[in-house]
């Protein structure tokens, strides 16, 4: 009797097991259906950005206190960040669109400011915040730093993303 046919079906570690499997043979299929063109001109931001701003950190205090512990570093905020005076748009041109910019900042971003750091913008997302390839039809799909032509995950720009940023103090 071959090992497939005593395969408990019954057990829920095979059903997990089919399922991630299911979902790696979908992508794959998705990567494959849609393949991705190299540009010839690369944007110096990688196409990581909806909007470029920067918002400045609060005051440093005065000397002898020591300086603020983020001071000196940039960070961006994902589209579906409320920053005071922007509209938040959660990936999406239709979104953004219809609605009004926000009257506050999110709290994590005042946080992050406090703390001396400068932020420079908001990053794509998938529209809505559904998806996990990190494609976006209305802003483009970042294209991974080190491989042009490869597609990027969700996690891997927004981490790429990150670096590229810390680089350039």
């Amino acid at each position: 009797m071959s090992k497939l046919s005593k395969l408990n079906v019954s057990n829920p570690k095979a059903w997990v097991v089919i399922g991630v499997g299911l979902a790696g043979v979908l992508i794959v299929a998705e990567l494959n259906r849609r393949p991705l063109k190299a540009k010839n001109s690369v944007n110096e931001d990688f196409g990581g950005f909806v909007e470029r701003f920067e918002l400045l950190p609060y005051p440093q205090p005065p000397p002898p206190a020591a300086r603020l512990p983020l001071s000196g570093l940039t960070f961006a905020v994902s589209d579906n960040f409320d920053v005071k005076g922007y509209v938040t748009g959660y990936g999406s041109a239709d979104w953004k669109r219809t609605h009004e910019a926000t009257p506050d900042t999110a709290e994590a971003v005042k946080t992050m400011l406090r703390s001396g750091a400068t932020c420079v913008g908001k990053t794509v997302m998938d529209q809505l915040g559904f998806g996990i390839l990190g494609e976006n039809k209305n802003y483009g799909t970042p294209i991974e730093s080190t491989l042009k032509n490869h597609l990027m995950f969700l996690e891997d720009h927004l981490a790429d993303l990150q670096w590229l940023l810390l680089a350039k103090l």
